[in-house]
This record gives structure tokens, sequence and C-alpha cells, in this order.
């Protein structure tokens, strides 16, 4: 099966919908500018022109129409919102509204990209469309919030200000709302058409190709040497990223929230591709709830836009704990197992140090369906560590008997040979030739189809 031809280029030209019907919302088709040139797109403005961006009824049909004409035409939607939430002297109708631009975004999910870019406030239900978005753009002023500081202090009697409840800051650190966070309107543009460089226009298209002057087949040995001599030594995994990535550039998604798992798109002999790598020098490198969450929805929204994923491996295990375990830990570990093991996309997976127990398989192992799996000579794959093992094993051993059980644990059983006799991984290969190899299997796979079922849905662990 050939990939499908290139979309003709866009004209430049700004076609309005509905710019008649009087409202906050502006609709039209129009481009951006890409490193690919101009590209179609979708974009509706919710500004603060009057009743600071309340939304009326025909502004929630506005936005409804301006997504069905996205999926007629198979374009990007992409959102610029500022607005206070449904206009309370409209009553009931202004969300009804509120509900047909809900449900027409929904149908836009996984079909078409939708990116959303904040720059005031977004609060009850336009604030529930950023959940809707693929990606979320705010500036340093944006906030968000479903129940603003009057209800939170009426139901709590906790004043709190819009900043503290709903600030930029707070969805990039703490929610995981914001993909970015930038100074202004300009910068939110210039990250959004950043974005558009690594995505199709939709579901049926391949991702356009980057041009680049890095030859596929560079050596990187620098990637093997950052790895630390010692087993709990740290180092930046975005550093590996960029050693293998084109021109040495990546564009990292949802930075702070959940930093001990990176997401990131890249490219590779100008194929985009989505990195996943666990990063070592936040919490070891291990799977919380909310890395769970990140690295699922990162994975999902790839296999949904036919975007490559290579994962890098190097993670202990989850983070144990009450608090994790209580609040949902097994659901939203499985978050990630799910998106992995039905993704159909080309899939490359890189062990580079510890890959352990459960991590081990939901990190996008030979079992969850990968294409190649691929190890460097200092990977460990095991059930668990060797101190662990051994404290399980051998209970009543001295502490001269266990540091000797330990050092035969790590000597037959935490090297990647093992696991590459049993065909768990494809090679082993020296961390120089990680780029090249990676480089061939993209190239190999790049007509990968996979005769999808006839179900109309899956049930998502949520």
């Amino acid at each position: 099966m050939t990939p499908p031809p290139p979309p003709p280029p866009s004209t430049g030209h700004t076609v309005q919908l509905r710019s008649r019907v009087p409202g906050v919302v502006r609709a039209e088709i129009t481009s951006i500018d890409t490193i690919h040139g101009l590209r179609s797109i979708v974009r509706v403005r919710i500004g603060r022109t009057e009743k600071a961006g309340a939304l009326s009824p025909r502004d929630g049909e506005s936005i409804a129409e301006a997504a069905h004409a996205a999926l007629a035409e198979r374009l990007p939607v992409v959102v610029e919102l500022s607005s206070t939430g449904a206009d309370i002297g409209e009553g009931l109708a202004a969300l009804h509204g509120w509900g047909q631009a809900a449900k027409a975004l929904t149908a836009c999910s996984g079909i078409v990209p939708t990116v959303i870019t904040v720059s005031g406030p977004a609060v009850s239900g336009p604030a529930l469309m950023l959940g809707l978005a693929d990606h979320v753009v705010m500036t340093e002023e944006a906030y968000a919030f479903v129940s603003g500081p009057h209800m939170v202090r009426q139901f709590t009697g906790v004043p709190i200000a819009a900043v503290d409840l709903g600030g930029a800051a707070n969805h990039a650190r703490h929610t995981g709302v914001a993909s970015v966070v930038v100074a202004d309107d300009d910068a939110a543009r210039e990250a959004v058409a950043a974005l558009f460089d690594y995505l199709p226009s939709h579901n049926d298209e391949l991702p356009p190709v980057i041009p680049t002057d890095d030859p596929v087949d560079r050596l990187t040995p620098e990637a093997g040497a950052i790895i630390p001599a010692t087993a709990t030594g740290s180092y930046d995994v975005r550093t590996v990223m960029r050693s293998l990535s084109d021109d040495g550039e990546i564009l990292e998604q949802k930075a702070a929230w959940a930093p001990n798992l990176v997401t990131a798109f890249a490219s590779i002999g100008g194929r985009p591709i989505g990195f996943v790598a666990n990063q070592p020098c936040a919490l070891a490198g291990t799977l919380d709830i909310p890395a769970s969450q990140k690295g699922a929805r990162f994975v999902s929204f790839c296999d949904a836009f036919n975007i490559p994923l290579v994962t890098l491996v190097d993670t202990p295990g989850f983070y144990p704990g009450k608090d994790l375990e209580w609040r949902g830990m097994i659901r939203h570990g499985a978050q990630m197992a799910f998106a992995y093991a039905r993704a159909t996309v080309p899939r490359v997976n890189v062990t580079l140090r510890k890959s352990y127990g459960g991590a081990y398989i939901v990190m996008d192992s030979k079992q969850m369906g990968n294409d190649l799996a691929l190890a460097w000579p200092s990977a460990e794959i095991a059930v668990m560590g060797a101190k662990g093992a051994v404290e399980i094993l051998h209970r009543r051993a001295t502490p001269e008997e266990r540091l000797e059980l330990e050092t035969a644990y790590e000597a037959r059983l935490l090297n990647p040979y093992i696991a590459a006799d049993r065909g768990f991984i494809d090679a082993v290969i020296d961390p120089a030739d990680t780029r090249r190899e990676i480089a061939a299997a993209l190239a190999v796979l790049e007509n990968k189809r996979e005769k999808l079922g006839p179900r109309s849905h899956d049930n998502t662990p949520l």
C-alpha cells in the first residue's frame, strides 16, 4: 500500500465562516506558516470583544460549525480562546450552545488535530474544551478553571486568586493541561506553527517529511557515554534524544508535568517521530500516575496521526507508595499498557539501562507488540534489581552472603543477552549505532499498515 499523496499547498487565502452572525466567535479557513510552507487550518477566535468573551447560543453554534467544516475539509482546528464562560443572561440556551461545540470538537478527535491557545480566562465550559483538545498552549497571563475563586470561597471558605487557582504555571506543572506555556499571543502562534511541523493535517495522511542534512548513518557515541558507571547514577535522557534526532532538535511536550517521563516530537532521517523516554534525573525514572497518564495520552495521539514511536527505556519500575495505590495506580498504569498495545504505528524500543518488572512490560516491550526491540550492552532486563531479588529470595542470608548472591544475580541475569536469547530483544547494539539502527527500522516500517477490527471503539481505562 503506497502512502497517500501530499495535500495541495495552501493558497494563503482566508474564507470567513458565519461572518454575519453576531457574537464573540469568529471562524475562518486560513493558513499558518510552517517549515513546509503555508498549511491550511480552521481557526476559531473566541475573544473578549464584548461581554468578556461570554458565549451566547450562536457562539456555540459557530464553534460547532467550524469543527464540522474542519471534518469536511480534513483540516486541523486551532482555537484561540479567551472566555469567561456561558452568557448567564442567555440562560439554558447558552449551555445548549456550549454542548453543541463540545460534541463537534469531540467528533474531531483522532481525525484532525485540535489545538487550543489560551491568552486570557477560560472558565467553566470553555475550560472543559481544553480537556478535549490534543494540545493546549497557554500564555503566562492565561488562567483556566471549571469553578472560579468565588465558588471556591463560597463552598470551602478559602479565598484564592484566579492565577493561584488556575494559572498557566499550575496547569503546566500540576494538572498537565498545558502542553506549553509561552510569553504572549505571538509566541503562542509560533508554538502552534512549530507543532504543525511534525503533524499531518488528518489521520489519513502521513506526517510531512522534515528537510535535514543530518546523515541517517551518523554515529552517536555521545549517547552511550552519558550513561553513568553506577546503576544508581543519574543523567538527562533528553541528551540521548537530541543525539539521536536530526540536527539535535526535539519539541518537548508537557515538560514540567510528570518530569519522570519525557514526551517529545523529533525527526530521524526527516521522518517525524514521537519520543517516549524515562527520565532518570526525576524520581529515578520510575512510573507514577501522572507519568502513566502523560505517556498514554502522547502514545494515543501519535498513533492517531501516523507518527512512529521511539521508546527509550531506563526505569526501575513503578513508584511504590500507599498514596499512589489508593489513588488508582492500577487503573492509570494500565493506561500506558493499553495505549501501546493498541498502537498500530511503527514502534521501536531501545533499552538504555534498567528495565524492571511491570514497567518493563508497559514501556512498549516486545510483549506489547513493538516492531523492533533493541538494547545497549548496559541494559538490565529483569523482574527486579539484584538487591531486591536477594532480599526476597534469601532473607536469612548474612550481609556477606547477600553481597555474593547479588554479584552472582547481576552476572547471571542483569544483562540484555538473556532477553535476546529468549527473543524478547531483537538485537544488542553499540550505542554509537543507535541512530542508524532506528533510521533503518523506520525506513523498513514506512509502509506498515494494520487492518483494524470492526468494533466502533474500545474502552480505554480512564
